[in-house]
């Protein structure tokens, strides 16, 4: 038979007497930047518990995400309840220099939830078993990061209307994330046949030649297969972080499927290493 596990309702005087028992994660915030926090269910509701901490959230459509900032005082708490009645909690402090901008916060962080769920055990372990939280974090970072608006630089090739540029280098946690877009302004359809990236290395002496070594992406995100004529599309490559000497650089290479509208986009060892 199947052991089935309930959880208690956790009211207001149960989640205050929880904390007394639970040490409680610390987020810095000021008033110059915007810290994310993303959640692995929708918010439904955050509180702060001081005016100087203020969360704000999309209230009409339910989103993944929040931002914080704070201003300068005391420590307070952050309390923030996901659709499904998931409760997270928080200690929020002033920090000047923040180390940390984004938080990537796992089902497994939630203190309890507001309302009764029966939850098979046998369901549970299977589903925790299938659930990549590497993979969560990248394809959670990875759309924060197309909704961006930011570039690295100009990092940009064409060939007959076809487009390949690099829009962002980040650097985060132990990865770097490669912001490719990839424009069609001709009037035929691109089959993408392969987009690899490889390091580049000028061999010195009196024969010089190059010595390409290809990097395998731990991650790609939204990569198509098609881009059809008149359109632009955006994905990201999450390589583990590296960073290149003067006589190497980076080469993205893009390659048309049964077509001759291939790219070689050279990327500078100074991007490499100075990501945003």
């Amino acid at each position: 038979m199947r052991t089935i596990i309930l959880i208690l309702i956790v009211s207001i005087s149960a989640f205050a007497k929880a904390q007394t028992n639970t040490v409680l994660d610390t987020i810095y915030a000021n008033d110059t930047k915007n810290v994310a926090l993303f959640f692995p269910e929708p918010i439904r509701q955050g509180i702060t518990g001081s005016d100087n901490f203020v969360f704000t959230y999309n209230r009409e459509k339910e989103q993944y995400f929040g931002l914080l900032q704070a201003k300068p005082g005391k420590e307070s708490n952050l309390l923030v309840v996901n659709r499904s009645g998931s409760i997270f909690s928080y200690i929020v402090r002033y920090k000047k220099q923040l180390a940390k901008l984004n938080y990537f916060i796992p089902l497994s962080n939630s203190i309890g939830n507001e309302k009764p769920i029966v939850i098979d055990s046998i369901q549970v372990n299977t589903s925790e078993k299938s659930i990549d939280n590497r993979t969560y974090y990248y394809q959670k970072f990875c759309s924060y990061l197309l909704d961006r608006n930011q570039r690295i630089g100009r990092i940009k090739k064409r060939n007959e209307g076809i487009v390949l540029s690099v829009e962002n280098i980040v650097f985060d946690k132990e990865e770097l994330y490669f912001v490719i877009q990839i424009e069609n302004n001709s009037t035929l359809d691109y089959d993408l046949n392969f987009l690899n990236l490889s390091i580049e290395t000028r061999q010195k002496g009196k024969k010089k030649s190059l010595q390409s070594l290809y990097q395998e992406p731990i991650y790609k995100h939204n990569l198509p297969s098609k881009i059809a004529e008149g359109k632009m599309l955006q994905f990201i490559y999450v390589l583990p972080k590296f960073s290149l000497s003067n006589d190497r650089r980076a080469i993205l290479e893009l390659n048309e499927k049964d077509g001759e509208r291939n790219i070689e986009l050279k990327i500078s060892h100074r991007y490499i290493n100075n990501p945003n």
